[in-house]
């Protein structure tokens, strides 16, 4: 579900909004060939700048997800697939983050250190 951006997460509001599409689409809300709603709309559902809505939708046509037709709007270009034994693998990990009262932003910075080492 597309709702308002957290302005004090520390989290720059295209970056947020960026990760919400994706987990739309990660969750099959959004699949391939539907279309967004219209820049002016999403503005208001994320209660941001109309530049931050387009910065957004750039990285998000960069990456690949999404495709825009001059006139139309923008369109889920990719579904983002995972396979189910990555998700038993995180669910798994996310088990023992919690019975070891690792809270969430502790274990997005471990996350992160982990990503960028490997």
């Amino acid at each position: 579900m597309l709702r308002k951006i957290d302005k004090h997460s520390g989290v720059p509001a295209y970056l947020q909004i960026v990760n919400m599409i994706k987990s739309e689409i990660l969750l099959g809300n959004l699949q391939k060939g539907s279309q967004l709603p219209s820049i002016r709309d999403l503005q208001v559902i994320f209660d941001v700048n109309i530049n931050t809505v387009i910065k957004a939708l750039e990285k998000l046509k960069n990456e690949g997800y999404i495709e825009s037709e001059q006139g139309i709007g923008y369109f889920i270009k990719k579904d983002i697939d995972v396979e189910e034994g990555v998700i038993k693998i995180i669910r798994e990990c996310v088990t023992k983050l919690k019975n070891s009262r690792i809270d969430y932003y502790t274990s997005m910075l471990i996350f992160e250190e982990v990503w960028k080492n490997e």
